[in-house]
């Protein structure tokens, strides 16, 4: 990642408490109150409100949220405590992003297929409704949409402070921003095919570019190593999209010239160095294809070639040398290094 966001916060926040209320008072409290009824709700006052609209409605989306809420409330009766135990810590963990992607040593990351092996009816419900629940919240009932807003005005507002309308997972393709009336998708950076808890989690939510989020990203796992024949998938460092800290990552292009009009990926080598972060960075490349894009964007007729020709000629036409040119660049690098 190149650059970190800035984490904005946003009424539809409230989302993620009302989920933390219903794991904690209503899920895990399930044994000590077994009969299912909205009165479990009453120190929730706004959740309450809104499960109680819920309760009277005929509409499906109402349905969906209350229904799995009363059915995983049913299967945590019958847990034994050192399980509710068990499943409190991992909630805990999996919605604390940032040490996730430290790889705390003392926080261990669960995944369904850990659940399953738990309780299998327990994990194939939460599945379904955590799954589920980025795209019913992004398009709310009326009434928790009363509560917690819209996602396109999340986005307006995220843009407006994250304005360098470049993709940080990139650098390349640009970002819709506020001058358009379109948005980008939100990627679930832990993917919520694999992890549960957090999908609504908006400090596991990133605007992302169509081609990283849909064409490399997609479904990869940044938590760990992808699995080979000789060795099972290991813990990994990757990136905080939301880091206080800022990570400074030197990317050198090398270039074979002696044949540059017919520039392939194979005659350039890139090197990417960052010291503090060199095991982010070897995730950061391996999740988003960068070294194959960037060589690619390199090789592009109207891309890296197109400007490599432009920087000849016009070392050639202002009678001067590569390393004033650079000198020059450099000093716009400096003021809009996204550009």
């Amino acid at each position: 990642m190149l650059f970190p966001y800035v984490y904005v916060p946003h009424s539809m926040d409230k989302m993620q408490e009302f989920i933390d209320f219903i794991f904690d008072r209503v899920w895990c409290e399930a044994p000590a109150n077994p009969e299912y009824s909205l009165d479990l709700l009453c120190d929730c006052p706004e959740l309450l409100e809104v499960m109680t609209a819920f309760h009277y409605s005929n509409s499906d989306n109402a349905y969906f949220f209350n229904g799995h809420v009363q059915r995983i409330h049913g299967l945590f009766v019958t847990l034994p405590v050192a399980e509710i135990q068990q499943l409190q810590a991992w909630y805990l963990v999996n919605n604390d992003i940032e040490n996730i992607c430290a790889n705390d040593p003392a926080s261990h990351l669960a995944r369904y297929t850990e659940i399953s092996t738990l309780n299998a009816g327990l994990a194939e419900q939460l599945a379904s409704f955590f799954k589920g629940l980025y795209k019913w919240a992004s398009n709310p009932p009326a009434a928790i949409k009363e509560k917690i807003g819209d996602i396109d005005n999340h986005y307006e507002n995220f843009m407006a402070l994250n304005s360098s309308g470049k993709c940080p997972f990139c650098g390349i393709s640009d970002l819709k921003g506020i001058y358009h009336t379109r948005r980008e998708a939100y990627d679930h950076y832990l993917p919520k095919a694999l992890y549960p808890f957090n999908s609504i989690n908006f400090r596991n939510l990133v605007p992302a570019c169509n081609t990283c989020n849909s064409s490399y990203k997609t479904s990869k796992d940044p938590g760990f190593t992808p699995k080979d024949p000789c060795n099972s998938a290991q813990r990994r460092k990757f990136f905080y999209p939301y880091s206080q800290q800022i990570h400074n990552i030197e990317i050198s292009v090398e270039l074979d010239t002696s044949d540059l009009d017919n520039l392939e990926p194979e005659n350039m080598n890139l090197g990417f160095e960052s010291p503090a972060y060199s095991e982010e960075v070897e995730t950061w490349k391996e999740v988003y294809g960068v070294e194959e894009r960037y060589k690619a964007k390199c090789c592009g007729e109207n891309d890296g070639k197109y400007w490599l020709e432009q920087m000849l000629d016009e070392w050639e036409e202002n009678n001067c040398t590569p390393a004033e040119y650079l000198t020059t660049l450099s000093r716009l690098t400096q003021r809009r290094p996204w550009a």
